[in-house]
């Protein structure tokens, strides 16, 4: 039995769940799932030109690891076009960033570690940063979390305002 894999940072909750060729119903073909780890990979590699290594860090994984789980993503992503099957995204052992406490509890992905993005927030996504005191809003800045703002009259640390 191979040893469990160890959970993989990810930083992006994809918007959908399936991709499937136009025209055909999604029962009548077959479906290859790309796991969030995977969908993470091609985003940093090649959807933002990132190196390994750096990649590699960002998903507190080895060199080597990221390298195998981005062409095992490829592979599964040129199966699909090329002969025409669905990609479904989902599972994996993952965890979102802000494990210090700012995401939302419990909205990450695999099995329910860490604080994720939740319900579409999350720190690098649009929206606003709200005073859970007296309701003050303004604009999130990626790569920037909330709580790292101060509300102008109250001085206490903002919300992500755009979640639930």
């Amino acid at each position: 039995m191979p040893r469990p894999h160890s959970p993989r940072c990810i930083a992006f909750k994809p918007g959908t769940t399936y991709f499937k060729p136009c025209g055909v119903p999604l029962a009548s073909i077959e479906k290859i799932a790309l796991t969030l780890d995977e969908v993470e990979a091609l985003r940093l590699a090649d959807l933002e030109g990132g190196k390994q290594s750096e990649c590699a860090k960002s998903m507190e994984v080895s060199q080597a690891t990221f390298f195998r789980i981005l062409q095992s993503a490829r592979h599964k992503v040129a199966q699909a076009l090329t002969q025409g099957n669905a990609i479904e995204l989902k599972g994996g052992t993952v965890i979102m960033p802000n494990r210090d406490g700012t995401g939302p509890v419990g909205g990450g992905f695999g099995r329910g570690r860490g604080k994720g993005f939740g319900r579409g927030g999350g720190q690098g996504a649009p929206g606003t940063c709200k005073c859970p005191q007296c309701g003050h809003e303004v604009a999130h800045t990626r790569g920037t979390p909330c709580v790292k703002l101060k509300c102008p009259k109250c001085k206490i640390p903002l919300v992500r305002g755009d979640i639930t």
